[in-house]
């Protein structure tokens, strides 16, 4: 199984969900974040005031399980989405799980993030 972390635009968050819908992918977790550090805005946004600087650096982190089968086309579904070609348009990453289990329900592995 692969864990995917993608820090993305607050307003590319309805489009990337239902992207992500499309394929499949229903089971996540959405978290509002402040991003703070360097090639978060573009050089041009330094000399704005402080609420225009948080208003651009209030980002969303999805949190998502997938099979490792999944994990590419995953991946290239939120980048498209979430893609403005501006500075500061995200980052994802990928990483292994090595193990996984339900609370209610004690199921473990790949069977937990199978619809």
């Amino acid at each position: 199984m692969k864990e995917i972390k993608a820090y993305i635009r607050t307003n590319k968050v309805e489009k990337t969900l239902a992207a992500l819908k499309k394929i499949g992918i229903q089971n996540m977790t959405v978290i509002d974040v402040m991003a703070l550090g360097q090639g978060m805005l573009d050089r041009a946004d330094y000399k704005y005031s402080m609420a225009l600087v948080e208003r651009y650096s209030t980002i969303a982190k999805l949190e998502i399980i997938v099979p490792d089968n999944q994990s590419e086309r995953t991946v290239e579904t939120i980048r498209s989405a979430a893609y403005t070609g501006e500075s500061g348009d995200g980052l994802i990453l990928v990483s292994s799980v090595e193990f996984a289990q339900k609370v209610r329900s004690g199921k473990q592995g790949e069977t937990i993030v199978q619809a």
